[in-house]
């Protein structure tokens, strides 16, 4: 039995494959955690529901990823209390597999940093950034995700890359001590 036989079974081991990472995207690109599982779940109910759609099993990934995306999309054109209320950083709650004592050090302070950045950004530039480099998708993938041209994406990538720089360098001067950091 398979997920396309309405398997229950299969459902289950669908959203343990995949769930930390549509769970992770979705989060960073809605900023709220109950948003983004709200949309995860909408995306499996509706992969279960639509799996005779899916043509290639082969670009299942990709499949989810596309309804995740147009999901976030959907939440983030209606207005939400996630607009007022403030959100917990992506450390809290990402499960990650327990890297040694040194790259906890460096990857706590460079994670902060760079979730509070990327969590500024616009959407549009959010969005870019974190199917290229979380989801490691390329510029024709995520253009066909995102129904962009691949022009547009490269210059989102460009541009987001940029605010982000410019945002971390920011904060970067602005350290504690008023020493600048080379």
């Amino acid at each position: 039995m398979g997920l396309r036989e309405k398997d229950e079974a299969a459902l289950r081991a669908l959203m343990e494959r995949y769930g930390n990472q549509l769970m992770r995207t979705a989060y960073l690109l809605v900023k709220d955690k109950q948003a983004a599982e709200e949309a995860v779940m909408d995306t499996f109910i509706q992969a279960y529901r639509k799996i005779g759609q899916l043509r290639d099993p082969d670009r299942l990934e990709s499949w989810l990823l596309r309804i995740v995306v147009n999901r976030c999309r959907m939440r983030m054109r209606t207005w939400s209390w996630s607009r007022i209320l403030p959100f917990p950083r992506v450390e809290q709650w990402i499960v990650e597999e327990e890297p040694g004592p040194e790259e906890l050090l460096i990857d706590a302070w460079r994670n902060e940093k760079l979730s509070e950045a990327l969590l500024k950004l616009d959407y549009n530039y959010r969005e870019a950034l974190v199917l290229y480099y979380y989801n490691g998708l390329t510029v024709a993938e995520i253009a066909e995700q995102t129904s962009s041209n691949e022009n547009t994406v490269k210059a989102r990538l460009k541009r987001g890359r940029a605010k982000l720089k410019r945002m971390l360098e920011k904060q970067e001067d602005g350290n504690e001590t008023g020493a600048r950091i080379y």
